[in-house]
């Protein structure tokens, strides 16, 4: 009696396992490519490291510019989630997914909170019809007036509303 040793089964072929087994799906590489890439691989192998003292300094430039826009800011976060509004826009953050606004991509901010319980939550609302809630849980329900007159200050501050604006 004859036995094999190991897998007598053959590897699987097919879409399943390799994209490029579907004609048309991934685009042949050329040449060119193929050569301009192992030369960025060389290049990359014999250049010396940049020195750490380079990136500092990109820190420091940032720095700078928040520090040189004087204006309001809001900033509410709890254990998952936090909306922060200042000269950029609004950024909200929920776990690990995150949205950012510049301000002439808002069409409205809106808040709301619950009659009971200690959620505030913030609508960022687009010109395109969506919008883009975000509930943070307050220390205290007398947080929520607070919250309101900095996110009012920061709105008064930097959103132009475009219908408020005489029409010539």
């Amino acid at each position: 009696m004859e036995q094999r040793i190991g897998s007598s089964s053959q590897p699987l072929e097919g879409a399943g396992f390799d994209p490029a087994f579907v004609p048309g799906l991934t685009a042949p590489v050329s040449e060119e490519a193929e050569q301009a890439e192992q030369a960025d691989e060389s290049a990359r192998d014999e250049a010396p490291e940049a020195p750490e003292a380079a990136e500092p300094e990109a820190a420091e430039e940032e720095a700078v510019d928040e520090e040189a826009v004087d204006g309001p800011v809001f900033e509410a976060a709890d254990r998952r989630a936090r909306i922060v509004a200042d000269h950029k826009g609004v950024r909200l953050s929920l776990d690990d997914q995150a949205c950012e606004f510049r301000w002439d991509e808002i069409g409205a901010v809106e808040t709301e909170t619950g009659r009971f319980g200690k959620r505030y939550t913030v609508t960022v609302h687009t010109p395109d019809r969506r919008w883009y809630p975000i509930e943070i849980e307050a220390p205290a329900r007398s947080r929520f007036k607070e919250w309101d007159e900095q996110l009012d200050a920061v709105l008064d501050a930097y959103f132009e509303d475009d219908a408020e604006q005489p029409v010539d």
